[in-house]
Formats: C-alpha cells, sequence, structure tokens
C-alpha cells in the first residue's frame, strides 16, 4: 500500500544518459496542478529519450506525494522562491524559482552500475524549460536579460538587488519547473539506487533531495552510494557517511533533516530520528558562531510552523 508523507522538515540540478533510444512519437504531458501555465504544450518539446522519460512519470511512481517533495524544496532555507533570474552565489550561474538552472546544456551521465538497469536523465535547461510548458522564446528574454544585469551589476550588486528583481516568471511557472525537476531528481535518485522502490516513503524523499541538491555532484559520494547498495544495507552505516562529509557539515540544517530521512524507522519518530544526527553532526568550523546562530533560529521557526503537521503525516505513514 502507498505511503502518504505529508511533509517533513527540511531539507542541483541534475542529469543525462544516452541510454535510452529517442522515442519515435510525441510524449504526452503527465497531468499538471489546476494552477500550471497553459503555453507550450507537448508538441513543442523534442521527443528525446530523456525528456519522454520524464514525461511518463505518474505521482504513483513514488511512495511519497510529489507536492510535499515540492513544498519543502520552495523553502527559503534551501534553494529559494525567487520568481526573476538571479545568480548562484558561488558560480555566478543564473537560476530562477527553487533554483533551477536556466543555462545548462545537455550533459552524459553514463550509468556504470551493471546492476542497476534504470539510466541517468540531464537534458539541457531548454529542454526541461519546455517540458514544463514554457516559451522557449521567453527563456532567451531572461537570459539576455540577466547576462546584462551581471555585466553591469556584477556578482555583489546584483546579490544584493534578489530582493528588489522584478518577476519575470509567474507562481505557476515556477511550480512547473520545480515540478519537472524534482520528477528529473526522482528518476536520477531511482538510477543511484537499485533498492529505491523498496525505499520507505521518507527514504525515497530523502534520496530525492539529496539529487536535487547535488545532481551529478552526488556520484562523487562513493562511499554513500556502495553502502546504500549493499545487499541489506546498513541504514546507520548510510547515515554515517553523509554525517562525515564536508556537505553535512557546511549545510548542517538541511542535512539533519535529510539524513535522519534515511532512517527506516524515521515514521516512528521524527524528531527522534532527527536529533541522534543533530548529537553527532556538528556544522563546519568556516561558520562564524553568528552565522551558527541564524540557522538554528531559522530551523526552530520552521518546526514551529510545520513540525506538528509533519508528525502527524508520519504517524498517518506508519499506520497505513
Amino acid at each position: 500500500m502507498r505511503l502518504i508523507v505529508r511533509r517533513f522538515t527540511p531539507a542541483l540540478l541534475l542529469f543525462g544518459s544516452g541510454l535510452l533510444a529517442a522515442a519515435q512519437t510525441v510524449p504526452i504531458l503527465p497531468d499538471l496542478p489546476a494552477t500550471a501555465p497553459s503555453v507550450v504544450r507537448p508538441a513543442a518539446v523534442e521527443a528525446s529519450g530523456d525528456i519522454h522519460l520524464l514525461l511518463q512519470f505518474r505521482e504513483s511512481d513514488v511512495k511519497f506525494r510529489l507536492a510535499d517533495l515540492m513544498d519543502v524544496l520552495r523553502d527559503r532555507r534551501h534553494e529559494g522562491w525567487v520568481l526573476a533570474a538571479y545568480p548562484d552565489p558561488k558560480t555566478g550561474q543564473p537560476l530562477i524559482g527553487a533554483g533551477f538552472s536556466l543555462d545548462l546544456p545537455a550533459r552524459p551521465h553514463a550509468q556504470t552500475d551493471l546492476l542497476n538497469p534504470h539510466p541517468f536523465v540531464e537534458p539541457s535547461s531548454a529542454q526541461l524549460w519546455q517540458a514544463a510548458g514554457l516559451d522557449p522564446s521567453r527563456l532567451d528574454a531572461i537570459l539576455a536579460d540577466y547576462n546584462a544585469r551581471l555585466a553591469d551589476w556584477k556578482m555583489k550588486r546584483f546579490r544584493r538587488r534578489i530582493g528588489q528583481l522584478e518577476p519575470q516568471i509567474t507562481e505557476d511557472d515556477a511550480n512547473a519547473l520545480l515540478r519537472i525537476a524534482a520528477i528529473q531528481a526522482i528518476v536520477n535518485a531511482r538510477a543511484y539506487c537499485r533498492t529505491f522502490d523498496d525505499l520507505t516513503a521518507s527514504q525515497q524523499m530523502a534520496m530525492t533531495q539529496l539529487v536535487y541538491q547535488m545532481g551529478v555532484n552526488l556520484s562523487e559520494f562513493s562511499n554513500f552510494l556502495r553502502l546504500v547498495n549493499d545487499d541489506g544495507a546498513d541504514w546507520r552505516a548510510v547515515q554515517a557517511s553523509l554525517e562525515q562529509s564536508q556537505w553535512a557539515r557546511l549545510y548542517r540544517v538541511r542535512a539533519v533533516a535529510v539524513i535522519a530521512m534515511l532512517d527506516p524507522t524515521y515514521a516512528d519518530g521524527p524528531s527522534v530520528a532527527e536529533r541522534r544526527v543533530a548529537a553527532v553532526l556538528h556544522p563546519a568550523r568556516r561558520h562564524s558562531r553568528h552565522s551558527v546562530r541564524m540557522e538554528r533560529a531559522s530551523y526552530r521557526r520552521h518546526q514551529t510552523r510545520h513540525t506538528g503537521r509533519r508528525h502527524a503525516a508520519a504517524r498517518r505513514s506508519k499506520k497505513v
């Protein structure tokens, strides 16, 4: 029976394969929320194998609710939610919505695990944009505007003005982009994890969040992936491999939530699982005392609003 996971506390783009032959027919777009934009329909989308695989996704393919995952990724303590193109603080790459990358090329990502039949999917940003139902000419205009602003303002000034930017896409557009990116993360999480379909709802969501946040960089977590794919995986060892990573120390708040969700018994007590991880996961040294306090305060504020509902949902999942 399908487990329903209502909402989790907190927790980049993504993928490709070339292992799937190009589709011979135009793919059918899955049902979108009533608020989704109604601009470009699937006929405008290149019917590549990668895109076809994403458009075939059905919510019954996973044990958690896609809406819950999107809710988590929209949180401002993660990638944020900005309706205009803005620069990634480290790379200067243009992002929009919940950290959707606007200029990634299609990239090869070979499936090297001979025991996993699922391919990685990594189309370009432009292909994902069209798969979300958005007009490609709008993407060109947004990128041109972004490049002009970056040249004029430079990185620091641009970042300071993020809160003042006029929207370039609507809420519905941003949700459509987030939806297709989240589906891509699900598809690639299955390609990383042989037993993805057998995981609990919270474990599936945790694996998907890791892929959404790290994209192809998750391939570098070789020990973590080896442990995940071991027969009869020791999930405490899996968690420990992430707890020891620089990623977990730099992004402690989201890491605590994601790592805790990898616990097979997470639904029995989400707070207990998170406290267990938090007890061994210390912030990176580069964090100032002030930034650590701010991160903890942000986490507490988020818990105040949502923890009750999340824990109630976990109890419901346990009873299913």
